[in-house]
């Protein structure tokens, strides 16, 4: 496994990357100083985003039920665990873009090769967990209890 989303892996098969970029940043208020450069008082962290990127080959390995499953967690706003292959948490994150570009049309518009870009944006905590304790509580309700 190159990464997991959720409940979806990205690995070589069926649906795999390419690359996986992280840019996350600082928040600084800045304050004037007069004859002087401005002083910078540190706010917080700022957005971790990820970005990541690859092709698939739906005729001969699949990937697209992958893709349509992320779709799904975008359309509805999912807050979702992120890990890397190495088994480290890199947190909770809500899908911000999914980019598709299809390329060598099939008959039935498919693509022979479908290149894909997904972009992640960190949520807090507060969200995550309002998130897991919400699918907990269908979980036991799924189960009757």
């Amino acid at each position: 496994m190159l990464i997991q989303i959720g409940a979806v892996q990205l690995d070589t098969f069926p649906f795999g990357a390419d690359t996986i970029d992280r840019t996350a940043s600082a928040d600084f208020a800045v304050k004037p100083v007069l004859g002087a450069l401005p002083n910078r008082e540190f706010m917080g962290e700022g957005d971790d985003e990820l970005t990541i990127s690859g092709q698939l080959l739906p005729r001969k390995i699949g990937g697209l039920t992958e893709l349509e499953a992320l779709h799904s967690f975008r359309r509805a706003g999912e807050q979702l665990p992120v890990m890397r292959g190495d088994g480290r948490m890199l947190g909770w994150f809500a899908i911000t873009r999914i980019q598709e570009a299809h390329k060598d049309l099939e008959r039935d518009g498919v693509g022979f090769t479908v290149e894909h870009t997904i972009d992640l944006v960190r949520v807090g905590p507060e969200g995550a967990s309002r998130n897991l304790l919400g699918t907990l509580l269908s979980l036991f309700g799924a189960m009757g209890a």
